[in-house]
């Protein structure tokens, strides 16, 4: 666990929550926090201490640009490559080793 994955997670849960009918929950395991528009999925953050990342939804042209420009930027954990982001407070191993990608 890290200042600096606390910080990125607590920013990015109310940024989400600030943000117009926009709904919370946890629809797929307890430890995931999943953020919702229009029944639409748009940020995942995990509560796990050793893998401080948030998930974002992103359009395909950007988040290509985004990991090539910040290496604590990945193609989603778990999800779609193309639609989605996963970012950290550093570099982690699983994003160079391409574990769980």
């Amino acid at each position: 666990m890290s200042t600096a994955g606390d910080r990125l997670q607590d920013t990015a849960r109310k940024a989400a929550l600030a943000l117009p009918d926009v709904s919370h929950g946890r629809p797929f395991t307890p430890g995931l926090d999943v953020y919702k528009v229009a029944d639409k999925v748009f940020l995942i953050v995990t509560d796990d201490p050793e893998e401080q990342i948030i998930t974002v939804k992103c359009e395909p042209e950007h988040a290509r640009a985004l990991e090539r420009g910040y290496a604590s930027i990945t193609p989603g954990r778990y999800l779609d490559k193309r639609h989605w982001i996963s970012l950290g407070p550093t570099p982690t191993a699983w994003s160079s080793t391409g574990c769980g990608l």
